[in-house]
């Protein structure tokens, strides 16, 4: 995963309520701004930014339908975020595995 895309997701899901719009968006499917703002204590206003920020990372997608605008998960960025994630936890894995050969190698001294 490009770093500057990682960025944009890590920023994005950095916020709390971005995480719970998110999450009912992986819930339901699909939804309106102003179908999301009924569950949260903030403005839909507030929610259209928030899904701007979930957009601009490429973790939301839009469709009209009418008037009404329709947001639905992405899942592609969440998962190479994940992957990005799995890659970097194998290699601490790797490296703690690592040193903790090499300490049990290490003996204690004696009468010390």
């Amino acid at each position: 995963m490009p770093a500057d895309a990682a960025d944009a997701v890590f920023a994005a899901l950095s916020d709390g309520t971005r995480r719970s719009l998110y999450a009912t968006l992986g819930e339901r499917g699909e939804a309106t701004a102003t179908d999301l703002a009924r569950e949260l204590p903030v403005t839909r206003q507030a929610v259209q930014k928030h899904l701007g920020t979930l957009a601009s990372a490429g973790l939301v997608a839009t469709r009209r339908a009418g008037r009404e605008v329709l947001y639905r998960p992405t899942p592609a960025p969440m998962s190479d975020a994940l992957a990005w994630m799995a890659e970097v936890g194998a290699q601490w894995d790797d490296r703690l595995a690592a040193l903790e050969r090499q300490l049990q190698g290490v003996r204690p001294l004696e009468g010390g």
